[in-house]
């Protein structure tokens, strides 16, 4: 052959955050360490982070998926995740707030709403004036989203709604709803999406839920009673509700894995700490060979897990569909924050166990990652029908 090595064009995989993504990680770190010393209170009264996720909104972590000229950052999908990541190994219950407000708010209005909308709504939402929720299911449609049964029905230049969308994240705490109603008879082309405020007549908050974890973070039933809900909050058109809905999961999906990869990684911390602790009077370790083998195991995990979640940020940053590439994610991550939690647990023992440390509490918040933004089963059909697609 006549090429040598140096002639051929060598392709590079870059594992590396730019140096403007590494300076945001570092800005979103010291804001953890300043502002988030209350996790564990907010987890013990149940507490909503007010003021937390009020100094995220001063430092623009609301606004991470928002373009610019509607006041946003425009930073991504894949600075959302690092940042995600740096809070929820911290504090979990503000995590997921930030999370649903950037990926499931903030991210569908910019992508799917017209610029009359975007101007409406988003300098509320940008600011932290006002948080949004995402109401999608139903004490009838949980991983089955088809089969929602809220209507909204056409009066002249307003629709009226009626129906109760439960497991709503900061629900008793948002002022705008993204809502989707039945507009049609068709099971998937007779849904539609809706922008529902709180402060119009007939939206009401319902039942709080006692929650295992995340338990500063409010998931409440919202109720909704024969609300008028102007034409013109309509988002789209009529009929692209479902498309929009799963759509916008595949970044839920990119918040719930950065969410269990600070959940994993603030448990692999624990049990660094603990087996470092472990040496003889001359210093040398002492820690058992199953404790280090574990250890070794999910941090590895962690390391492949992260980069397949910035695999599939970036896809979506490329504006490239990555419906496969995030339930791998999300199935692979939320599944090891799990693993590592119940590790951390075991290797701490008594202690771990008894919420003299975190771990008891990493534990707890895991275990919804299983669940949130679809199971995990639910995961493993996407990627395989992704796959065989």
């Amino acid at each position: 052959m006549s090429s040598t090595a140096t002639e051929t064009a060598v392709q590079v995989s870059d594992f590396e955050l730019s140096p403007e993504l590494e300076r945001f990680r570092e800005q979103v770190r010291d804001y953890t360490a300043k502002h988030l010393g209350d996790a564990a209170r907010y987890d013990a009264e149940a507490a909503f982070p007010r003021d937390a996720v009020a100094a995220a909104a001063e430092l623009g972590l609301l606004r991470t998926t928002v373009a610019k000229d509607y006041g946003g950052s425009a930073m991504g999908n894949l600075a959302s995740c690092v940042m995600l990541e740096e809070i929820n190994a911290v504090c979990v219950s503000t995590g997921v707030t930030i999370s649903v407000h950037n990926s499931l708010v903030n991210s569908l209005l910019g992508k799917w709403c017209n610029d009359e909308q975007k101007r409406r709504w988003f300098p509320k939402l940008v600011t932290g004036e006002w948080l949004g929720a995402y109401c999608l299911s139903e004490a009838f449609s949980g991983s089955d989203a088809a089969a929602l049964r809220c209507e909204a029905k056409k009066e002249g230049d307003h629709y009226v709604m009626n129906g109760a969308k439960l497991w709503i994240t900061t629900g008793s705490e948002a002022d705008l709803f993204v809502v989707f109603a039945r507009t049609g008879p068709d099971r998937v082309k007779g849904i539609s999406a809706f922008v529902v405020e709180r402060s119009w007549p007939g939206v009401g908050v319902g039942k709080k839920e006692r929650k295992l974890g995340l338990r500063g973070s409010p998931t409440t039933e919202i109720v909704l009673e024969n609300v008028r809900v102007p034409a013109d909050c309509l988002i789209s058109e009529e009929g692209q509700g479902f498309t929009i809905a799963l759509d916008t999961l595949d970044g839920g999906r990119l918040g719930i894995a950065s969410q269990a990869l600070g959940i994993a990684r603030a448990a692999i911390d624990l049990m660094r700490g603990h087996i470092a602790g472990q040496v003889d009077a001359k210093g040398r370790p002492t820690a058992s060979q199953p404790d280090q083998w574990t250890f070794a195991d999910v941090a590895s995990d962690l390391d492949a897990y992260r980069f397949l979640t910035w695999r599939a940020a970036t896809l979506r940053d490329r504006g490239i569909r990555c419906s496969t590439e995030a339930a791998m994610a999300k199935s692979c991550t939320s599944r090891l924050a799990n693993r590592a939690a119940r590790a951390a647990v075991a290797m701490l023992g008594p202690k771990g166990a008894s919420g003299a440390t975190v771990a008891e509490r990493l534990l707890r918040d895991a275990r919804i990652t299983e669940t949130d933004e679809g199971a995990t089963d639910v995961q493993r059909l996407v990627v395989a029908r992704g796959l065989l697609g």
